[in-house]
């Protein structure tokens, strides 16, 4: 081998060398980091009393990008570092101030993670501290709703001049067989700017009524402006024209909602679009109103409130030490 064909050999395999290397990073940088996601919920054998837990902390020590935090589903999502793959070993820590904490061995693998933490026992009333029961929980809520409010009426009389007995002889206005030669009159209302009508109606009120016919085709309802027309084929009659006025406003409706209750966990969703939002509940007896604001603070018990884009608000609601559903 000549001296050209080594360096030719020598440049083909830094080449070669420089191309792996080269896929090698472009694969790497492809490989998207790998995510924990699971649930967090309470420990016990009634799965109608596993509730979602907010707030709980999760961390991985150096294998995540950051610690993270359940949501008010108890949902979490845990971003993992990129050098880390499936099948590297990690621990997973749960921390919450009301349960134990939890150290979970695992191997980085795709899978959906459902945690249960237990209570601790530090929750519960001190002795000789009597429990307030709370009893007939209710929800009430408001939500804006466009109605329609009726500002009055309005009436018109108009009459259609004819004159009877008079053969139609292929006129373009005729009685409805035909026969005798008729008039055309109408009438016309205005409900003025941002109403409208409902209700319209006309009638023939005087005169030879049996020859007349209220055109009800040309009569419009649900508009700002309406207009009657009536066909005549005898002597001169007179119509009636009204109806009843109404303008469109917004205005607030009351709901009630009653929530669920299994053990030691109060459950009910609103609609998005829900508003002074207050709960009912009897404390040892008394009926009390709470509002549940924007921090959603009750003297009585722990509330968390998340969105949920197919049901609305979900809200899970835990006594606090001293006091216990009914």
């Amino acid at each position: 081998m000549t001296r050209s064909h080594k360096i030719e050999a020598w440049i083909a395999l830094l080449v070669a060398v420089v191309l792996i290397i080269t896929l090698a990073l472009i694969r790497w940088q492809r490989q998207k980091a790998i995510s924990l996601q699971g649930a967090i919920l309470v420990q016990d054998s009634d799965p109608r009393k596993q509730r979602p837990i907010p707030g709980v902390a999760i961390s991985a020590g150096d294998l995540a990008t950051s610690d993270t935090t359940s949501d008010s589903s108890g949902f979490f999502l845990l971003k993992l570092r990129k050098p880390i793959r499936k099948g590297h070993a990690i621990v997973l820590v749960f921390r919450h101030p009301q349960y134990q904490p939890l150290y979970l061995n695992d191997f980085v693998t795709s899978k959906l993670y459902v945690v249960h933490l237990v209570p601790l026992t530090g929750n519960t009333a001190p002795e000789n501290q009597p429990e307030v029961k709370v009893a007939n929980v209710r929800v009430r809520y408001t939500d804006k709703a466009m109605t329609e409010l009726n500002v009055g009426s309005a009436v018109k009389i108009f009459e259609v001049e004819n004159k009877g007995n008079v053969p139609c002889k292929g006129e373009s206005l005729c009685s409805p067989d035909g026969k005798w030669k008729a008039a055309l009159g109408s009438a016309t209302l205005d409900a003025g700017p941002g109403n409208a009508f409902r209700n319209a109606r006309a009638s023939c009120i005087a005169g030879p009524c049996p020859f007349t016919k209220i055109e009800a085709d040309r009569l419009s309802q649900g508009d700002r402006i309406i207009t009657a027309s009536a066909r005549n084929w005898s002597e001169t009659a007179t119509f009636l024209l009204e109806a009843e006025v109404f303008r469109p406003v917004m205005s607030q409706m009351e709901h009630w909602s009653y929530p669920v209750i299994f053990g030691e966990g109060l459950s009910f969703t609103l609609p998005s679009a829900a508003e002074s939002v207050s709960i009912q509940a009897e404390l040892d007896g008394k009926t009390i109103i709470f509002p549940l604001g924007p921090s959603h603070f009750l003297s009585w018990a722990t509330c968390n409130a998340g969105f949920n884009p197919d049901q609305g608000r979900i809200y899970l609601c835990t006594p606090k030490p001293g006091y216990r559903f009914q």
